[in-house]
């Protein structure tokens, strides 16, 4: 007999798990919610808002270089990283307090440490053992093992958003998000930075026009950018790390002050003992029905980065608590749309992406028309001096619909969410070309977009 009975467990403190949570206890359930890490998730306490508070700095450093070079800004900048991080710690600090607070406030019952199961109902946390009609895994991700000799040495993304001193030289292994945000950020704080990519191609969901322009613009804050180097040894010495990489012209060995591991993230199941709970998974990914269910321990859901969705984004984890409440509730057999769900790369300028890629609009045969160009003469970008600034979009011939727009530009992490607006409501291009922007602003830049 369990020491402990809920209607639900859910696994996990981030906003997947606090969207579940307090969705049932609203609707009068009984609810216990475990997390082996502060309280709060990686969003609010190891990702998106602590990685962009640091980059505020960064814009400021990046609006005085763009301008200095036209000369009417004169002078140097420079970041004082402690404080940007105290700056940083004042929105961080105070969260898994709160969280834990509001879990309480609304009756939500709250425990500290790892979870794992030991039966189709039944979790053991740090000795204690508790039981529910449903547990809900949202857990979150962590990043994928890398097959590097010395992999432990590399620090993780949260260390980075941590650390008190910036290093002198940076190295990333993987090109994805935290590669190019992270060398953004250090490199406008006055860190020599190296990022090593294993294809030639980075940032492989975004279209590979506009990364190139990305690649392009990081390159010229001084970034070292390795294309087709795989990353095979990693080596400490000392506070020195030493990293082997393998090129196109042969090993290169480097010395860097801090490695980072910025590669792929996974969901985060390895010490939750699925088996236990006859909770089938493949390949590091849960087996789940359209309605987030597990399709061999019906009791079991999950959702956000657990899930393993398409996208690693807090809004999916957000559309998918939803459903899985409602289906818990039995309200519906709610799923997930997940088209004109836009997606950023936080770099200065932003990288940002919605609806298809050009590449897969071909794959499925669709007939479209489309606008394709770089555009750093455009008044958004010539009254900033942004030498980056292009887009492409697509449109459906026929329906007029809107299937992909990607754009790298000044505001593009906002100029983007029109487009998502655009296709979630189904609007067509017409509609879009008879709205009326604020003039001059990056929004009006849209109907020159459109093909």
């Amino acid at each position: 007999m369990s020491e402990f009975q809920y209607d639900l467990i859910v696994i996990g403190t981030g906003t997947a798990a606090t969207v579940t949570a307090m969705g049932c206890r609203k609707a009068g359930w009984s609810v216990a919610i475990i997390d082996h890490r502060p309280f709060g998730g990686t969003c609010a306490l190891r990702g998106c808002d602590p990685k962009k508070l640091l980059l505020a700095a960064s814009e400021v450093v990046d609006g005085f270089d763009r301008m200095g070079e036209i000369g009417t800004i004169q002078g140097e900048t420079r970041i004082d990283w402690a404080a940007l991080q105290r700056h940083k710690r004042s929105f961080t600090d105070p969260i898994p307090e709160g969280r834990e607070k509001a879990y309480t406030d609304k009756g939500v019952a709250s425990y500290h440490g790892r979870a794992r199961f030991i039966g189709r109902n039944t979790l053991e946390v740090e000795g204690t053992t508790l039981d529910a009609r449903h547990i809900v895994i949202a857990a979150g991700a962590e990043p994928t093992k890398l097959p590097i000799e010395g992999a432990e040495h590399l620090a993780q993304s949260d260390e980075f958003l941590e650390r008190e001193a910036l290093p002198r030289h940076v190295v990333l292994v993987g090109g994805g998000y935290i590669g190019f945000e992270f060398a953004h950020i250090a490199a406008r704080a006055g860190a020599k930075v190296t990022l090593f990519n294993r294809s030639e191609h980075p940032l492989a969901g975004f279209d590979p026009d506009l990364v190139s322009l990305l690649v392009d613009r990081t390159r010229a804050l001084g970034v070292d950018i390795r294309l087709g180097h795989e990353v095979k040894a990693l080596r400490k010495h000392g506070d020195i790390f030493q990293i082997t990489a393998e090129g196109p012209d042969g090993p290169v060995v480097i010395e860097a002050d801090l490695a980072i591991h910025s590669g792929g993230r996974v969901p985060a199941l390895e010490s939750l003992d699925l088996d236990a709970a006859g909770i089938e998974h493949a390949k590091g990914r849960l087996v789940l029905d359209k309605t987030f269910r597990s399709v061999s321990n019906p009791a079991i859901y999950a959702a956000g980065d657990a899930a393993g969705g398409p996208l690693p984004l807090t809004p999916i984890a957000a559309l998918e608590a939803h459903a899985v409440v409602d289906n818990l509730l039995e309200k519906s057999a709610a799923s997930v749309d997940y088209s004109g769900i836009p997606s950023v790369v936080f770099t200065l300028p932003p990288l940002a992406r919605v609806g298809l890629l050009e590449s897969e609009a071909r794959a499925q045969g669709l007939h479209f028309r489309m606008k394709h160009e770089s555009v750093p003469g455009w008044f958004s970008a010539r009254r900033i001096n942004e030498p980056c600034y292009g887009f492409k979009v697509m449109v459906e011939e026929g329906t007029g619909r809107v299937l992909g727009a990607h754009l790298i530009g000044p505001e593009a992490s906002e100029t983007i969410n029109l487009f998502a607006l655009a296709m979630r409501s189904g609007l067509s291009v017409t509609d879009l070309q008879h709205a009326t922007f604020a003039y001059p602003s990056s929004a009006s830049d849209i109907e020159s977009m459109l093909p």
